[in-house]
This record gives C-alpha cells, structure tokens and sequence, in this order.
C-alpha cells in the first residue's frame, strides 16, 4: 500500500509555479512574481527546487530566480503548486507514485485548463506513475503525520464543488486507500468563506506525529466565522487520538493583529501555520508585526530542532490568499526499509 509521507521526510526535490501574466494576478502579477522567486531562492538553498512556467515566461523566470533554480516549461494558470501538482505517496519497497485528485479551480471557481493538466504533465516529466483519484481533493486539504494519521477540512471535500453526492464516509474510505491512512480526523472548516472552502494547511499541520499546530486568532479577536473556525477544530484536536492511539498535543500559533499590519484585503492570510518545511529548514511568512512575527519564529524552531528557520515576507502572496505552503509541493525521497 502507498502512504504518504510527513512533510518532513527528506525530499528529492520542490515544485513551484510561475504565473502568467492575465486575468488571475492583473495589475499584481510583477509584484507575486517577486514573492514566488523570493520564496524559490530560499528553498534552492537546501534542496533542488523546479519552477514551472509556461514557455514564453521561462526566460523572465530563469532571470528573477537565478542559476540554482531549474525551471520546467509546463504551462500553468496559476501559481499554486500544491493543489494543482501531483500528491506524492510512496510504497513499501520505496518506489514513488504521484496521484492525481483532478484539480478543478476550487470548485470551479477559476480558470484551470493548465492547472488542471498539471499533475498529469509532472508526472510524465519525471517517469512516476500517476494514480487517478475516484474523488476531487486538493494537497493543500491533506495534512499527513506520515504515520497513518490524516487531518482533513470537511468543508473542503464534502462539499458539491468537488464531490457531487459523495458521504463523508466514502470520500475517507477513497483517502484512506490513496494515502495509507488509518485515520481521518475530520475538522468542521467552514463553505465559502475563502477560495479553498478553507483548506486544513492553513489552519492545522503535524509538526510530528501527536503534535499539532493549530493557528489561533490574534489577542483580542473579535468572535467572527474565523474564531468559529478555530474553536471546533480546537474541540475536535483536544478530544482525538491519532491513528496509534495518542492524544494529540495541540500547539497554538497565533496569528498577526491586524492593527499592527495596516490596511488590508478582505483574501488576506495571515496564517503562520501556512509553513513549508524543507531539507534542513522551515520557511514561514513574515507579515510585520513583530510581535507576532518573531513568536511565531521561536514557535517553530522549538518544534523543528535541527532546522533553520527562514522568515520570508511574501506581502502579495498572502493578499491573494495564500502562502508559503500553497505555493510548493514536494516530491518526497524513495522510502529506505
């Protein structure tokens, strides 16, 4: 059976993408530009890091990154690698495998005719088989512990956008088989309110197996569908166990305060927990208010010892309503027994 691996099992490489410019980014495409490479220079620090960009943008791509990063001429319709890109699982004699969960904008809520096919193009690029899914999912709605244990939004996936008449329970029995869990816990998450229906890397992630990361409201929030958001999945973390019985440890990571940001869209992500962690290090935004940002940093480095912790302003990619972890996926190294 295939599973898929804790984020934090040695990677052979990171996917990222370079969007084009037109109707998705507009009048911002220069400035998320920057961010992408940025973010994509840090992580070619550690380990091998592929940009796709569509043939007439690899040269500009080429030149914003520099020569330590390799960029593939896939064409993309957005920069959102890890819902659009292949989810990685390996098998018990190491081999990799890449399943493709038939992105479809969110639910159709943007242009994918790119996007769509890009799971399928990286996968035939690199000579993985590829997994068609019976159900729409996206990376970023799947949290592994790499050991069984899977913590998922129901928001996300039970949800008509996606998987039109679809139980709960048939959509975890097709994760489970996918992804070689043995457990789903299930967060509320909330419909609507966001373009992912609030996507679980967000919100919670495995720091290790019984540890959680769970992004909580800035001191003095008011209570809001956000707060609502963060309570249940609290409530449900606190009273779960993971897939070999342990209760979880739930570790906050409080978000930015607003008032120490200045003005703001209403796609906004303030979330920290929207980290990526990478061979040797953890990238994680830094919004500006260092209050929050330098917490946020000391959080992290006591949960990855042995990692450098990389703060990267990403300014543009977060009014879009993103971060650092929707914005990569990693192909993980071949399992050794």
């Amino acid at each position: 059976m295939h599973q898929m691996p804790a984020e934090t099992q040695p990677h052979v490489r990171t996917f990222m993408g370079w969007p084009p410019a037109g109707p998705v980014w507009g009048p911002y495409t220069a400035a998320v530009r920057e961010d992408v490479a940025a973010v994509a220079r840090v992580i070619a620090e550690y380990e091998p890091l592929v940009l796709l960009a569509g043939p007439e943008d690899a040269g500009a791509a080429r030149k914003a990154c520099g020569g330590g990063v390799e960029i593939a001429e896939v064409p993309v319709d957005d920069l959102w690698l890890r819902d659009s890109g292949p989810v990685f699982v390996t098998g018990p004699d190491g081999t990799a495998a890449g399943i493709d969960f038939g992105f479809n904008g969110w639910g159709g809520k943007q242009q994918h005719s790119r996007d769509g096919l890009v799971a399928r193009r990286v996968l035939e690029a690199l000579g993985v088989p590829r997994i068609e899914a019976p159900v729409v999912a996206e990376g970023g709605s799947l949290e592994s512990d790499g050991e069984g244990t899977l913590l998922v939004t129901e928001s996300s996936l039970v949800n008509d956008n996606r998987n039109p008449g679809r139980t709960r329970d048939e959509i975890e029995r097709a994760l489970m088989d996918l992804l070689g869990a043995r457990k789903v816990i299930w967060l509320e998450g909330v419909r609507g309110e966001d373009v992912t229906d609030c996507h679980v890397d967000a919100l919670a992630r495995f720091a290790a197996p019984g540890t959680v990361v769970l992004s909580s409201p800035p001191e003095g929030a008011r209570p809001d569908v956000w707060t609502r958001v963060y309570e249940q999945a609290r409530a449900v973390l606190s009273a779960s166990t993971d897939a070999r019985g342990r209760a979880l440890e739930t570790v906050e990571l409080p978000e930015p305060d607003p008032a120490a940001l200045g003005p703001r869209g209403e796609d906004f992500l303030g979330s920290y927990a929207n980290y990526y962690v990478a061979n040797g290090a953890v990238l994680l935004p830094r919004f500006g208010d260092r209050r929050a940002d330098d917490r946020a940093v000391s959080t992290l480095r006591d949960l990855y010892p042995g990692r450098e912790i990389r703060p990267v302003d990403i300014p543009t990619l977060a009014e879009g309503g993103g971060g650092i972890h929707c914005a990569t996926q990693q192909q993980p190294a071949a399992r050794t027994r």
